[in-house]
C-alpha cells in the first residue's frame, strides 16, 4: 500500500550559488510537512553570503550543516547523508545539488505509490526549458546485460545504455543500474546495505559509483518517470561541450576511470582503449585551453598505465 507517512529528508549540497539555493529551498518548502520531514543544506564552506542568508531562515524543517572546507559534491553528499541518518534516521532520503529541484508535487507523488519494491528511485531530470537533461539520464550497465552491450557496440553509443525519450514518456517504472544524485531517493535499507558515497572523489562519478555499488550488492533501483526534477546547471551546454571551469575536467576523467573499472569488471582492459580514444578526442572542444586539457589527459593516461 502507499506510504504517505514515511519520513523523507532532503539533502541539498551547495557551494557559492546562493541564488540557485534560494530557488531550490523555496521549491522544497512548498512541499507539505507530511511529504518532507526535513531539509539539510550542506554548506560546503561557502564564501558568497550563503551562510549569512541561511542564518536568517526560520523554517523549522531547515537544518544547516556547514563544512570546514569545500569537499565538492561527493564530500557534501557523504556528510549530508550521514548527518541525515544520525539526526533523523529517515525512511528515505532524496539528494540534489543546489541548482536542482523537484517539480511541484513531485515529493507528494513519491509517497503516493508503493516504494518498498526498490531501495533506490531515480527521478526524470529535465532542463528548465523541458528538454531531457542528458547528463542525468539513468543508465543500464552494458557489461552486466549482453543485449545492452550488443546494442551499444552496434552503433547505439551512449544512447545504447542510457534511458531515452520513450522511457521518460512511459507510464511504468523500469530497473536501472546507475544514476545521478539529482533526484535520487535512497531508503534506509539501501544505506544499510551499501553505506554512503565516497567523499574523497570530490566531483563527478560518486553518484554512479554509489548506485552501481548498491546494484552490485543486490539492491534494486528503479527509474520513475512520474518523479520529475529540474536541473539548471551551467557546467556545459549542448552548444559548448567544454567544462566550465576547465579544472573540473580532471575530476571527470579520474573518477570516470573508477566507474569504468566497477562497471566493466574483468572486461575493463578490453573496454579501456575505446574509452581513452573517446576522451582524448574531446580535446577538440577546448580551443585555446587545449594545452591544459592535454595535460589533464596525459595525467589520466599515466593513471591508466599504473592501474592493476
Amino acid at each position: 500500500m502507499p506510504t504517505p507517512h514515511a519520513s523523507l529528508v532532503a539533502v541539498v549540497v551547495t557551494f557559492n550559488r546562493l541564488a540557485q539555493l534560494q530557488t531550490t529551498l523555496a521549491r522544497l518548502l512548498e512541499t507539505a510537512p507530511q511529504h518532507l520531514t526535513a531539509i539539510i543544506v550542506v554548506d560546503n564552506a561557502c564564501t558568497d553570503g550563503t551562510p549569512a542568508w541561511l542564518h536568517t531562515q526560520t523554517d523549522p524543517r531547515l537544518h544547516v550543516l556547514r563544512l570546514p572546507q569545500n569537499g565538492g559534491g561527493a564530500g557534501g553528499f557523504e556528510a549530508g547523508m550521514r548527518h541525515a541518518t544520525a539526526q533523523f534516521d529517515p525512511d528515505w532520503m532524496v539528494v540534489m545539488d543546489d541548482d536542482a529541484r523537484p517539480h511541484p508535487g513531485c515529493l507528494a507523488a513519491f509517497h503516493a505509490k508503493p516504494r518498498d519494491a526498490a531501495m533506490g528511485w531515480a527521478a526524470a531530470v529535465y532542463h528548465p526549458d523541458g528538454r531531457i537533461c542528458d547528463m542525468n539520464r539513468p543508465s543500464i550497465n552494458p557489461f552486466w546485460r549482453p543485449e545492452i552491450l550488443r546494442r551499444t557496440l552496434l552503433g547505439g553509443g551512449r544512447n545504447g545504455f542510457h534511458l531515452g525519450p520513450a522511457d521518460y514518456a512511459a507510464t511504468t517504472d523500469r530497473d536501472i543500474d546507475g544514476t545521478s544524485f539529482v533526484g535520487f531517493f535512497i531508503s534506509r535499507a539501501g544505506t544499510a546495505l551499501t553505506g554512503y558515497p565516497d567523499g574523497r572523489l570530490f566531483l563527478y562519478g560518486d553518484d554512479v559509483l554509489y548506485t552501481l555499488g548498491l546494484r552490485a550488492a543486490g539492491g534494486r533501483i528503479a527509474f520513475a518517470p512520474d518523479l520529475k526534477f529540474d536541473h539548471d546547471f551551467s557546467t556545459m551546454s549542448d552548444a559548448d561541450r567544454r567544462f566550465r571551469p576547465l579544472w573540473k575536467t580532471y575530476y571527470h576523467y579520474r573518477n570516470l576511470l573508477m566507474v569504468y573499472r566497477v562497471a566493466a569488471g574483468p572486461w575493463f582492459w578490453l573496454a579501456l582503449p575505446g574509452a581513452m580514444v573517446k576522451w582524448l578526442i574531446k580535446i577538440r572542444y577546448h580551443g585555446g585551453e587545449r594545452a591544459r586539457h592535454e595535460a589533464y589527459a596525459i595525467d589520466f593516461i599515466i593513471r591508466l598505465s599504473s592501474c592493476k
